[in-house]
């Protein structure tokens, strides 16, 4: 489905997601080869969809259609999807963050509507959570350490710091662009494990960063530390918190990108 089509199935909320989407282009004529659109999020952004706790984008290249997350209740997550002019059975394969229902509790109504794709897990999951996606006639891959995923797409491994969980990395000719389910091994550890598996610089950091609760003091050390790892942009959402988005907001200025429920970013190709 083309971007033109996806924009007609959003008249509500034309000017926000053009305004995102155009967050990569920097007089370039080039046709857009990676798509990421917010599917399932707490944070509101485009009119017209349902937020709810949790987290889900749908990652486009040139070559692939891969769900990151699927956030806490299949329904919303296959209406916003349906609101935003995305076929689900259009996509093949899935990359869940770590165990907690608000990133894999779509996943059975999803797998309802397209079982035809690879789910892939950390491999600390049960194995009856592996069951459960076979028996709906899915393939499932466990990742344990830093490993491709698919053509240009990536896997930190499973980072522990109390909750297991792997980011994606998804490798452009602008850089590295990470996303993360709630980052709970720490954002600034899997930023870092992520730049040093590829040698390669963050073009965008995105996604939970699970930094509610957390003091100025500490969070201004964290943004510091990312701005060390010379992390280029960043989109802040879900279990980030509202006081720390205002820090990152005010730190990256013009390279903050509202990351809510809806928002598109578009990379230009390779």
């Amino acid at each position: 489905m083309n971007l033109a089509t996806r924009l007609a199935c959003m008249s509500m909320a034309l000017l926000p997601l053009l305004s995102v989407a155009a967050a990569f282009d920097e007089g370039t004529a080039s046709p857009s080869r990676l798509r990421l659109t917010v599917v399932y999020n707490n944070l509101p952004q485009v009119a017209g969809l349902s937020t709810g706790w949790g987290f889900a984008c749908l990652v486009e290249t040139a070559h692939h259609n891969v769900l990151f997350d699927t956030g806490g209740d299949g329904q919303t997550l296959l209406a916003n999807m349906h609101r935003l002019g995305i076929d689900p059975r259009g996509i093949e394969a899935v990359v869940l963050s770590h165990i907690h229902g608000d990133h894999t509790g779509g996943l059975p109504e999803f797998l309802a509507r397209n079982p035809r794709v690879t789910v892939y897990i950390p491999s600390s999951f049960p194995a009856s959570f592996r069951a459960q996606i076979e028996r709906a006639g899915a393939n499932v891959e466990a990742v344990s350490g830093p490993r491709r995923l698919l053509d240009g797409l990536h896997s930190t491994g499973e980072m522990d710091d109390g909750t297991e969980e792997q980011a994606l990395i998804i490798d452009t000719a602008r850089g590295l662009v990470i996303i993360t389910g709630c980052a709970h091994p720490h954002i600034v550890d899997m930023a870092a494990a992520a730049r040093d598996y590829l040698d390669k610089d963050i073009v965008l950091l995105m996604g939970g960063f699970h930094l509610r609760g957390k003091g100025e003091s500490e969070l201004r050390t964290i943004i510091a530390q990312l701005k060390a790892l010379n992390v280029r942009k960043v989109a802040p959402s879900h279990c980030t918190g509202e006081f720390a988005i205002g820090l990152f907001r005010e730190a990256w200025d013009e390279d903050f990108i509202a990351g809510g429920l809806g928002a598109v970013i578009e990379l230009p190709a390779r």
